[in-house]
């Protein structure tokens, strides 16, 4: 084996083992889409300034936490693959896809319009 090949094999057996490390828990994806869902409210009261959007601002702030462990928790299904996570979560008729890798996620369907949804229902 030539020093190339064995200098390549050495990244790629690393790049592997950090992205094995890296792998987002189930834990990691729940706050990820409380932050989404925080993400959203924000944006949707920008265009609504009211006592009532203020109420629900403040009951979400209190209580998102369970809200998101109760609701998404148990409606999401992590396929681990080791170096990455597909996170499927089943939302009233719609279905969020999310890949996780190297600690960060990317949404592959449906996350806008269900993290909408959401809110609306624990509202």
């Amino acid at each position: 084996m030539t020093l190339l090949r064995l200098s390549i094999l050495v990244i790629v057996l690393s790049l592997s083992v950090g992205l094995a490390l890296s792998n987002p828990t189930k834990d990691d994806y729940l706050d990820f889409v409380e932050t989404e869902l925080r993400k959203a409210m924000d944006k949707s009261e920008l265009n609504q300034s009211n006592r009532d959007s203020a109420m629900v601002r403040s009951i979400f702030q209190s209580h998102s936490r369970e809200l998101v462990r109760s609701f998404v928790g148990p409606r999401t299904i992590r396929r681990n693959w080791g170096l990455v996570s597909f996170y499927e979560s089943r939302l009233s008729d719609t279905d969020i896809l999310v890949l996780g890798v190297g600690g960060r996620f990317v949404p592959l369907r449906g996350i806008d319009e269900s993290i909408l949804r959401l809110g609306r229902m624990a509202f």
